[in-house]
């Protein structure tokens, strides 16, 4: 499989739950290492700057209250975003099951034509972006961002746009996160896809969109924890298996949902390549679920993987 397609399957919605690769790696090929998780992410290289020159407009969410007659499809049509954007920033809420008052949040979009005013989406620094031309002349972007608060950060989303040397726009469309959240001290990549055709040299820009700081008391996401991660490498440098354990308390509810996302670093620290994983099993009290998986590399060599781990009832 391409790596594009394989980052593709990152960016559909929850709704069908993948089943664990049992792709066939031989062990003589593969260089074993202990991975840390989490862990900062380092600085940049010189020369890798996030470029903001040219704002975005409505560079933030606001919050809309569902009336009578309302459909999730004609919102999404009302405030000019797409349904599919609409969706991955209110992931609890289910389009058929709306009740008058329910409360979406409806990510920004120049084609917003309320003109409400808005909240400003939480700080997260962006740690830089990384754009790979794939073979049939499309684009993957990688967002990296950092959450240095104390709070877990719900619904991160960019604005990523592809700019050409005359800094005319190519495309523009927004990045998404593996997971639905991104708790304090980790980093995790904001990823995008690009269709043909586009330039090998465009030159992106990023702006943060949606970022929502979550309640101390929010019962919507289980404490677990990762242990005993660790990553295969093989001999191209260019894929690695990993694997690891998802451990649940035993004082919470069940976990019906679990979700990790692997992002593969080379030795410069960009990010090259990330999969998002999802259990086809829960895990009770108590308990703990394994995980075996590979992720590759668009560019370079993978020089570490890191894992994020997200889980609800």
């Amino acid at each position: 499989m391409k790596p594009a397609l394989l980052l593709f399957v990152l960016l559909l919605t929850a709704c069908a739950p993948q089943t664990v690769s049992q792709t066939s790696v031989s062990p003589g090929t593969l260089l074993p290492y202990a991975t840390r998780t989490p862990s900062l992410t380092p600085e940049q290289p010189e020369g890798l700057v996030v470029s903001f020159e040219t704002p975005l407009p409505s560079p933030t969410p606001f919050v809309y209250e569902v009336r009578a007659g309302d459909t999730m499809s004609g919102i999404a049509f009302k405030f000019g975003v797409s349904l599919d954007e609409l969706l991955v920033v209110n992931p609890d809420i289910s389009p058929n099951s709306m009740s008058i008052g329910t409360k979406l949040n409806i990510p920004s979009s120049p084609a917003n034509p309320t003109g409400a005013s808005t909240s400003t989406p939480v700080p997260a620094p962006v740690k830089g972006i990384e754009c790979y031309p794939t073979a049939d002349k499309g684009m993957w972007c990688f967002v990296l961002v950092h959450n240095d608060t104390s709070d877990v950060i719900e619904n991160l989303s960019a604005q990523v746009t592809l700019l050409d040397a005359d800094s005319q726009t190519l495309a523009s469309a927004s990045a998404l996160s593996p997971l639905n959240i991104l708790p304090p001290g980790d980093s995790l990549p904001l990823m995008v896809f690009f269709p043909p055709v586009i330039s090998a040299d465009a030159r992106p820009q990023v702006q943060l969109l949606t970022g929502i700081p979550l309640q101390s008391d929010d019962e919507r996401y289980l404490p677990v924890t990762l242990h005993n991660t660790l990553t295969q490498v093989d001999g191209s440098g260019r894929n690695a298996l990993v694997s690891g354990t998802v451990r649940l308390p035993e004082d919470v509810a069940p976990a019906g949902l679990v979700w990790v996302a692997a992002v593969a670093y080379d030795r410069a620290g960009r990010v090259v390549g990330a999969r998002r994983w999802e259990s086809p099993a829960g895990i009770t009290p108590g308990g703990s679920l394994q995980f075996l998986f590979e992720v590759s590399s668009l560019e370079g060599e993978i020089e570490r993987v890191e894992f994020v781990v997200e889980a609800r009832p």
